[in-house]
């Protein structure tokens, strides 16, 4: 269902009157298997990361590898005001735990932050560095596999309509 509608999205003349006014290179906008995946793939591994400036770096991929943009930008917002403190709560709780250190009480206050830093800034980083490479490499594998199932059964369906 939702790799029809990229497909569709994809020959839609709005979007080719888009990409040729501001001459967005059209690699960048496909929708298939492999670029959406990519662009999953990208996104949820930048979007664990603790730091400022998140769809900016998706876009500093793009000279180095070939994946769908758009895609890759929606997924970063996955990590937004709203779910960044307990995703990086959840992150500082496992680095926590795979280092066997002491888990210091948090509060939710800037202050708090600054003044704890260097206490919670390794744990912090070991669970983003295992959730993302976990979540981002399972949303890659769910993409794929789903995908292929799709056209699968669309191949089966068509088929059988013959």
């Amino acid at each position: 269902m939702i790799r029809k509608v990229l497909k569709k999205t994809t020959k839609s003349e709005k979007l080719k009157a888009f990409i040729k006014k501001y001459k967005v290179p059209p690699e960048f906008l496909q929708a298939n298997r492999k670029m959406i995946s990519r662009g999953i793939f990208i996104g949820i591994f930048i979007a664990f990361i603790p730091m400022p400036m998140q769809m900016a770096l998706v876009l500093a991929f793009m000279p180095v590898w070939r994946f769908n943009v758009p895609i890759a930008l929606a997924m970063c917002w996955l990590s937004n005001p709203f779910t960044m403190p307990p995703m990086y709560y959840m992150e500082y709780l496992t680095g926590s735990f795979f280092l066997g250190s002491e888990i210091s009480d948090a509060e939710m206050s800037i202050e708090w932050f600054q003044n704890n830093i260097a206490d919670i800034f390794i744990p912090l980083y070991l669970g983003t560095f295992i959730y993302s490479i976990v979540g981002s490499i399972s949303a890659y594998w769910a993409v794929n596999h789903f995908w292929k199932k799709s056209v699968h059964t669309a191949k089966k369906k068509h088929r059988h309509h013959r």
